[in-house]
């Protein structure tokens, strides 16, 4: 009854703000803002806003605000569905934008195609949004997998040979696994160990035993936030050393305060330029736009968030004073060479991609990240 009764409302809100002539443009969001990953999501979400903020304030798109709504899955798959469900079909957004972790955008991918909307700059690497093409995912980001062959190949150019495995037993795990996997077949290496955890009860314990017997110099974990922290956490613990790396989904300002002291040293891979190098004008438009706002340091998490605005905008902006799910989608797919700040964003029915930047960072005693 409360859900017909909510449904009706936001019926109602719509068509009067669509007959007012005051509508905005409703994109919808469905990410972990409570949970293992909130810290990162928090971060992309502010770096997001900066630029929906800055558009808003001279106007919007052909006169019309964009309002991003935006609601919490707790990182949880099932609740990323319903929120999705909640977001297309009651709160009628033209389309997606920003969704968190592997699992949980592929619980929406049936939603996508039922209701012809898009979905942008998902928060994942994972290969299955990027091959086969899927019409309704338009990707901002590089994939886990070249950021996992990069890490392996980085590492053993360092004269680090005996690498280990620690993954999440889901479908993100396995697709960084993939990507490792590559690298190592290109640098002629074995792992000497790959151990996979439960990503909703992890025991590192065990895992952190067997890390410590196989002699790894390097642990590449494949996790999220807080199990990152945790099984690093076991693994000195157990009295191994091993260099810990893991992938670009924890590359923000909260997961180095979430690792604390343990966190310097850390290899953490990256999908986007240094967020301290102003060579990339997208980079020094992010860092102006956030001292105007009243300072803070611009993290990777945040240019993530604030690239993929800027290609969110684009496409709505050619989509024309009407803008609706089919027009959007249009307008990405026929997005080419468009130019971010330094980089290209290309989109065409045959690759949904975006951008293919990959590079390595780590975490320095001050609590940054240096490349």
């Amino acid at each position: 009854m409360m859900a017909n009764w909510a449904r009706w409302c936001s019926a109602v809100l719509l068509s009067t703000l669509v007959l007012t002539g005051q509508a905005q443009i409703l994109i919808g969001q469905t990410a972990g803002f409570t949970g293992a990953v909130a810290a990162g999501v928090k971060e992309t979400l502010e770096g997001a806003k900066l630029h929906l903020d800055a558009v808003n304030a001279k106007g919007g798109i052909h006169g019309k605000t964009i309002e991003l709504i935006s609601l919490d899955d707790q990182f949880d798959p099932k609740l990323a569905s319903e929120n999705a469900r909640i977001l297309i079909e009651d709160r009628g957004v033209l389309a997606l934008f920003l969704t968190r972790g592997t699992p949980h955008t592929q619980a929406i991918l049936p939603l996508l195609e039922k209701h012809g909307v898009s979905l942008l700059a998902p928060s994942t690497g994972a290969m299955v949004f990027h091959q086969p093409v899927n019409k309704h995912v338009f990707n901002v980001r590089a994939t886990y997998q070249r950021e996992a062959a990069k890490a392996v190949n980085q590492l053993n150019a360092m004269g680090i040979s005996r690498i280990g495995l620690v993954f999440a037993d889901d479908s993100f795990g396995a697709d960084g696994v993939q990507g490792a996997q590559k690298g190592f077949a290109q640098a002629n290496l074995q792992p000497v160990i790959m151990e996979r955890f439960d990503r909703a009860a992890p025991d590192f314990a065990p895992i952190a035993s067997k890390v410590k017997q196989s002699n790894a110099q390097a642990v590449i974990m494949i996790a999220s936030g807080q199990a990152v922290v945790d099984g690093m956490s076991a693994i000195r613990a157990a009295g191994s050393g091993a260099q810990i790396v893991t992938l670009s989904n924890n590359a923000s300002a909260g997961f180095i305060k979430s690792m604390g002291v343990q966190g310097r040293g850390v290899i953490v891979t990256q999908v986007f330029p240094y967020e301290r190098s102003i060579a990339y004008a997208v980079v020094k438009e992010a860092q102006s736009l956030l001292k105007a706002r009243g300072g803070g340091e611009l993290s990777p998490a945040m240019l993530e968030g604030f690239c993929a605005a800027k290609v969110l905008v684009e496409g709505l902006r050619r989509a024309g004073t009407k803008p609706s799910r089919q027009k959007i989608q249009a307008a990405l797919e026929g997005l080419r060479n468009f130019d971010i700040g330094g980089l290209e964003v290309n989109y065409s029915p045959e690759d949904h991609t975006g951008l293919d930047f990959s590079d390595l960072s780590i975490i320095t005693a001050d609590g940054k990240f240096r490349r």
